[in-house]
């Protein structure tokens, strides 16, 4: 019987493969974040429902209120270790694709104050990259079945780089991995296909095939960008710019400028549709239509 019940679980991941939802246009919304590092089991909820130092954590999550970030804990992959302090960070992607970051420790819930000062400043140039594997296991099953074995893949190629987190959306499209603060949300990911998509993207080079946005653009730009990408190849984070964007019903037009050797100006057309209504996570039994972006033209000029 107990085998039987196994065999019959709905994973979300599996489903979202099997229809072949598309991926292009679904990054969550944010050009900020606040990483903390805890080790401990991490809430449905992910910070908001830490024990925590009541006043401590209102600061926190008001100043991220008010810098429109958004807050995710994170831990190393592997065995979890108890004692030494921990990290918190603030990650900042700015309108001129600037990448900041400003990093701190914290052993009392008081020293997470520290955040709110954080996210009024700056923050410091020439940090590499934060590579966020979504292994929030007590949000989605898939987001831990596939997204534990990306993370000590790619552990073991960038160790100082690579954290797990908690929900960073799109459960279906495990495994998900988010690279802070460039802002690219890529899903569908394996161990194999991750270390490739990861190596290239740390040399500048994104490809279309498990981009699902950059975080600063909307759906419908998001998937302009990945359509360019997939025409006409592979490009770094700021090398195609979205200059213009336009709506007339379900119909969107998204011009896009690059920097050469890409494009100098690329105008897309997307349909925009509701798909099927479908069970889009495991914990959520009730049917959702997701919106879907389908090319109907690009022309470069």
């Amino acid at each position: 019987m107990a085998a039987a019940a196994a065999s019959e679980r709905f994973f979300c991941s599996d489903g979202a493969r099997l229809r072949g939802d598309p991926i292009a246009g679904t990054a969550s919304h944010g050009a900020v974040w606040v990483l903390i590092e805890y080790r401990g089991g991490w809430p449905l909820n992910g910070f908001e429902g830490l024990d925590l130092e009541p006043g401590t954590k209102a600061i926190v999550l008001s100043a991220a209120k008010t810098a429109r970030a958004r807050v995710l804990l994170v831990r190393r992959p592997g065995t979890r270790r108890r004692e030494g302090q921990s990290h918190w960070a603030v990650l900042r992607h700015e309108n001129s694709g600037a990448f900041r970051q400003q990093w701190g420790t914290w052993s009392r819930d008081e020293d997470l104050a520290e955040i709110a000062a954080a996210l009024s400043t700056p923050g410091e140039l020439g940090h590499p990259p934060v590579i966020l594997v979504c292994t929030h296991s007590q949000r989605d099953q898939c987001c831990a079945v596939r997204g534990r074995p990306v993370a000590r893949a790619l552990t073991e190629r960038w160790p100082e780089l690579v954290w797990e987190s908690s929900h960073v959306g799109g459960d279906r499209f495990a495994a998900n991995v988010v690279v802070a603060p460039d802002g690219v949300y890529y899903g569908n990911l394996d161990v194999e296909s991750s270390v490739a998509t990861i190596e290239e993207h740390l040399a500048g080079r994104i490809h279309a095939e498990y981009l699902r946005g950059y975080t600063d653009l909307i759906p419908a730009q998001q998937a302009a960008v990945a359509a360019t990408l997939r025409r006409f190849g592979p490009a770094g984070r700021n090398d195609y710019v979205v200059a213009a964007t336009s709506r007339d019903g379900d119909y969107w037009r998204v011009r896009i400028t690059g920097n050469p050797p890409h494009p100098a100006r690329v105008d897309v057309e997307l349909r925009a549709r509701h798909a099927p209504p479908n069970q889009l996570t495991c914990r959520g039994p009730a049917m959702s239509s997701a919106m879907v972006y389908e090319l109907v033209s690009i022309r470069a000029v």
